[in-house]
C-alpha cells in the first residue's frame, strides 16, 4: 500500500480538493487493479467502478471512463470519434501521458489535458468510484461530478453484453 503521502495521490488529492470535489481518497488494503477487486473492497456493485482505460488514437491519448460492468466497444468509440480504430496503449504510453501507472490512473492529475469520454452507465449509480493514482488508491464522486472534473463528454462506450475484467486504472 503507498504511503498517505505518495507524490501521484497527494497531487491527485490536492486536485481534487482545488475543485471542489466532495470525496476524499481512500487507501484499500489490497491493489485494485480490476473492477471487481475495487468493488469487492469497497462493498460497492462492479458498475458503481470507473474504469480507466487510456487508447492510443493517432498517437493521441483518449482516456475512456466506462463502468466496471462493461467493457469498452473499440469499434463503438472509434466510430463516435470518426476515426479507424483505436489501439489500446501500452504501459509506458499510459505512463507518459497520464505520469500513472495502470491499475491507478486517475480521471485527473495528468501532465497534459487528455481527451475524456465518459460512460453513460455511470450515472446510473449515486455514486462512482475512480483510482487515484496509485492501485491502492481511489475516491468517490458522483456521474455530474465526474463530468465536470474531466471536462469529459458523456458517451455510449459499453459493449451490449459481458461483464468487464478490465484494470481500473488501465
Amino acid at each position: 500500500m503507498p504511503p498517505p503521502d505518495h507524490p501521484r495521490v497527494t497531487d491527485v488529492a490536492r486536485l481534487l480538493r482545488a475543485a471542489g470535489a466532495t470525496g476524499e481518497v481512500r487507501h484499500l488494503p489490497d491493489s485494485a487493479r480490476t473492477a471487481a477487486a475495487a468493488a469487492a473492497q469497497l462493498g460497492v456493485p462492479v458498475g458503481a467502478i470507473a474504469n480507466s482505460l487510456v487508447f492510443d488514437v493517432g498517437g493521441s491519448p483518449l482516456l475512456v471512463l466506462t463502468s466496471g460492468a462493461h467493457r469498452v466497444d473499440e469499434a463503438r468509440v472509434a466510430e463516435l470519434l470518426g476515426v479507424p480504430a483505436l489501439t489500446r496503449a501500452t504501459p509506458d504510453f499510459v505512463r507518459r501521458h497520464t505520469g500513472q501507472p495502470i491499475g491507478g490512473v486517475a480521471p485527473i492529475g495528468h501532465p497534459e489535458p487528455i481527451g475524456t469520454l465518459v460512460d453513460v452507465e455511470l450515472a446510473r449509480h449515486d455514486e462512482v468510484w475512480a483510482a487515484a493514482g496509485h492501485p491502492h488508491t481511489v475516491f468517490p464522486t458522483s456521474y455530474d461530478e465526474l463530468l465536470r472534473l474531466t471536462e469529459g463528454t458523456p458517451a455510449e462506450v459499453a459493449a451490449a453484453t459481458g461483464p468487464a475484467t478490465e484494470a481500473v486504472g488501465r
